[in-house]
């Protein structure tokens, strides 16, 4: 049974959440937020301004100290009830990002609420386990102790195509640590956000740990990002943002992490399991309809089985339900808006003059013609330099190519300007090694595509962006390496001393 609530109601305060508290936004702008299933507005608030961003800002410097001083063990108390909050909204969490993205609720359900909850657990426990290294004398004078410490103000902006799971990857990490954080999702997807801080408030978060600022990205993200009180920006987006994002934090010299864009390769080798390459393939293209940095998008397959690959994804993909996100039997919703919906058609309208769209490629009619759905689409005969084999469509479209040789695969897989995914399939290990060590992204599955653990590192090379979220090493990003050097002798006069002034003692 749906677990709804009315969102006017539990947010009517405002959409923004400040040491503790909604508040509405100061921006003197209104805001929408639409069922991109029905088009229809579910939610409309205040956007954050500037004066917004700064109250924010000072509210997680006020919190610093206390949050940032506390032990490694308090902090994982707070974060073990923090995980037992979010479990106990589970079903709320489901329906506002169902409602708010348009996702299936078997994929909320499923993946992204159990998930988040998942990474919280896992995270608790991590904040005992941030070590630096063992006192030891490197120098015969000196002993050496490595700190590990919080940065201080984290300033996040997370994308709109997984709200409540990019919420926890950069609040999480950022608080294990001890740092607090200011936290700004997407303007149109900032429900689950809220739900996100008022469990980590009920599990008793310290005021102004955690804030959030809906706002948009011109105002409100820059304002964020260059703010001289932040210490640290990460962010989750498109490679062109990424861009201006890193512009703006160079100019204040901070901690800079970035989670890009993808074109992620599916590389099938000809000894591979054709069925499990199919499967794979229509599930890894299409999960959360296809807007995913991580999902499918080129399949490279080699030639004795391109036909045969070509037809079986094909014929799956026109069993994919497209429907009502609340219906269980959904298989695909909508995009996340219809200005989404038109950008990736117009990527597939195009290709239509240079290759084959052997499935899909449309718009729904009927009843489902009011939301921003799309139906999977399969496009062959492109050229390795088009467009798209080459963009990020961000939609349920896989494009299939063919190859020869195993160098050609892995050549192709790796021409493009990103590197945040792929996978290879093939029964023969040394293949799959080889493709494990030549294949440049951040992530390679072998015989599957899209799974994701709290215990293991996401993030990318190249265009695709650094640093990494999930896994102890994302710690690597929100701690700062600090030396500390005694020395052992208690002598005043030095030998090295005489390298500046005096002759040896």
């Amino acid at each position: 049974m749906d677990h709804r609530f009315d969102v006017n109601e539990r947010f009517a305060e405002g959409a923004q959440f400040i040491a503790g508290s909604l508040r509405s936004g100061s921006s003197g702008r209104t805001h929408a937020v639409v069922d991109p299933a029905t088009g229809e507005a579910v939610y409309s608030y205040e956007l954050a301004g500037a004066a917004d961003v700064d109250a924010a800002v000072e509210a997680a410097e006020r919190a610093f100290p206390e949050w940032g001083g506390a032990t490694p063990g308090e902090r994982s108390d707070t974060l073990h009830r923090f995980a037992a909050a979010l479990a106990e909204d589970a079903a709320d969490l489901a329906y506002a990002e169902s409602l708010n993205c348009g996702k299936p609720i078997k994929l909320s359900r499923e993946f992204d609420v159990p998930g988040t909850i998942d990474n919280a657990a896992f995270f608790a426990g991590a904040a005992r386990h941030l070590e630096g290294k063992a006192a030891g004398e490197y120098s015969a004078d000196h002993t050496s102790v490595i700190r590990r410490e919080p940065i201080g103000v984290v300033g996040s902006i997370a994308p709109w195509n997984y709200p409540l799971q990019m919420a926890a990857w950069k609040v999480l990490p950022a608080i294990a640590a001890g740092n607090t954080i200011v936290l700004k999702p997407a303007e149109i997807t900032p429900l689950t956000s809220l739900l996100f801080a008022q469990a980590a408030q009920r599990a008793g978060l310290p005021d102004g740990v955690l804030n959030i600022i809906s706002g948009a990205g011109r105002d409100a993200g820059e304002r964020l990002v260059g703010h001289r009180s932040v210490a640290m920006t990460s962010f989750t987006g498109s490679t062109a943002v990424g861009k201006r994002v890193a512009e703006i934090a160079t100019s204040t010299v901070k901690r800079l992490h970035l989670e890009l864009g993808g074109k992620a390769p599916f590389v099938v080798f000809d000894d591979a399991d054709l069925e499990a390459a199919v499967h794979g393939a229509v599930a890894g293209a299409l999960i959360n309809t296809g807007q995913d940095c991580t999902a499918a998008t080129r399949a490279y397959v080699q030639r004795p089985l391109y036909d045969a690959f070509v037809s079986g994804v094909a014929d799956l993909m026109a069993t994919v339900r497209l429907g009502d996100p609340f219906d269980p039997s959904t298989d695909l919703g909508p995009l996340i808006s219809h200005a989404q919906r038109d950008r990736v058609a117009a990527f597939v309208d195009r290709a239509r003059g240079y290759a084959t769209v052997v499935t899909g490629g449309e718009a729904p009619q009927g009843e489902l013609a009011k939301g921003a759905y799309y139906r999977p689409t399969l496009v062959a005969g492109a050229a390795q330099d088009s467009e798209i084999v080459q963009s990020e469509i961000f939609g349920p479209v896989l494009v299939v190519l063919p190859f020869d040789s195993d160098d050609e695969g892995i050549a192709l897989a790796n021409d493009t300007p990103y590197g945040l995914a792929a996978s290879a399939w093939s029964r023969d290990v040394y293949r799959t090694g080889r493709a494990t060590r030549e294949i440049n992204a951040g992530c390679v599955w072998v015989n599957d595509h899209i799974p994701i653990i709290s215990e293991m590192p996401h993030g990318g090379a190249k265009a695709s962006g650094f640093g990494k979220d999930m896994s102890a090493y994302s710690f690597e990003e929100y701690t700062q390496v600090k030396h500390v050097m005694y020395d052992n002798t208690a002598v005043a006069r030095k030998d090295w001393h005489r390298t500046i002034f005096g002759d040896r003692p």
